[in-house]
């Protein structure tokens, strides 16, 4: 490999690596531990790597619960499941789980293994996995590893995509594109036509966020679902995980149109079929707005202090709309700041911008009276 392909080499004390050739990897390991939007915007690195090596069977260590979304949807080929829930109970709990993931990495065999979530964790156990061959952001104890080094402020997807450049392989596939399964697209266009609802005659509606710092207010996404009725003909339906009912209750019940609400009804591979079928997405910055991009859909996603820069939705046309910055505090009694995770700046997004932003993306992508309705 020729230093204009390897970013860098952390040298540890193991024997040298063999050249990394199509025919020398028949199996990789990769390590992404992190939530739904993140496996998103991997399942574009596991696209480039079936390229790359076409013969290798992909194994991806993620949480569990996403596993048969990852498998279904063509992700990855094998899943090994982290309980992500056990890791944070009593250390008894946390070891028993690691203990369990690490038998049963060890019965496979690795001739590449790659750490995308890049956490002492995820280092320890792609160093347990033993692949002959390792990349990663942060060199791996006792092990040869080429480091990954992604553009400094570019968007997560590109540090994702950062073994790519690390490994020599050209980036074929730019950004996320998933699409459900038959059986799980049937299932959703049987839902939508069990509620009258025409394909692509409505929104898709994520009121949700898994921090409550991103949740923009229900009576504001209520008057936009209402907007979109009273100018473009659009139906709306509510999606979101069953956690999420009460906030998407909130939402229909302020409403003032006839409002589907689906939330804690779907699987992720159903929520991606439903997406498949919307004419626009709104919601959130969230898994799910990555979700509905990579189904291809129309996304205006609502941010708060999270950069959209870096967390912007790819694979489909968009429209972002964040709260001016530096924000006005909205709520000095709760907003953690600089965290995103707990800063509330996305209180600050006006509904005019909202709508602005689903009547321009109409417009954009074919029309914005969309049943033929004047204002």
């Amino acid at each position: 490999m020729t230093s204009a392909n390897a970013i860098a080499w952390r040298r540890a004390r193991a024997p040298p690596i063999a050249p990394i050739t199509a025919s020398s990897v028949k199996s990789i390991l990769i390590v992404q531990t992190k939530l739904i939007g993140d496996l998103v915007l991997a399942s574009v690195l596991t696209r480039n790597l079936r390229l790359a090596y076409p013969d290798a069977r992909i194994t991806l260590l993620s949480d569990k619960h996403y596993a048969p979304f990852v498998l279904d949807c063509g992700i990855a080929d094998e899943v090994i499941g982290l309980d992500r829930q056990r890791l944070r109970r009593s250390v008894m709990s946390r070891i028993n789980e690691l203990l369990l993931v690490a038998r049963q990495l060890r019965r496979h065999t690795f001739d590449l293994g790659i750490d995308l979530a890049d956490t002492r964790t995820s280092r320890n156990l792609l160093t347990v996995a033993g692949a002959s061959r390792n990349v990663a952001y942060t060199a791996l104890r006792g092990r040869q590893t080429l480091i990954a080094e992604p553009v400094a402020d570019g968007h997560s997807l590109d540090r994702y995509l950062a073994p790519l450049q690390a490994l020599g392989i050209e980036r074929r596939v730019a950004e996320p594109s998933l699409q459900a399964p038959e059986a799980d697209a049937a299932r959703a266009r049987a839902l939508l036509e069990e509620h009258d609802v025409d394909p692509k005659a409505f929104i898709a509606v994520h009121a949700g966020a898994r921090f409550a710092g991103r949740c923009w207010p229900p009576d504001r996404f209520a008057a936009a679902i209402d907007h979109a009725a009273s100018h473009h003909g659009l139906r709306s339906v509510l999606v979101g995980g069953p956690g999420e009912v009460a906030l998407t209750d909130a939402v229909a019940a302020v409403a003032r149109g006839r409002v589907v609400n689906l939330t804690g009804h779907l699987s992720l591979r159903e929520t991606l079929a439903v997406f498949a079928e919307a004419r626009l997405f709104l919601g959130n910055e969230s898994g799910p707005m990555h979700l509905a991009a990579a189904a291809g859909t129309p996304v205006v996603g609502l941010f708060g202090l999270t950069d959209p820069a870096r967390w912007g939705p790819l694979g489909a046309p968009s429209e972002v709309v964040r709260a001016p910055m530096p924000c006005a505090c909205h709520a000095p009694d709760i907003c953690g700041r600089p965290d995103p995770r707990r800063a509330y700046c996305i209180q600050a997004v006006e509904l005019p911008a909202v709508t602005g932003a689903i009547d321009q993306l109409l417009e954009q992508t074919g029309g914005s009276d969309t049943l033929g309705l004047e204002d």
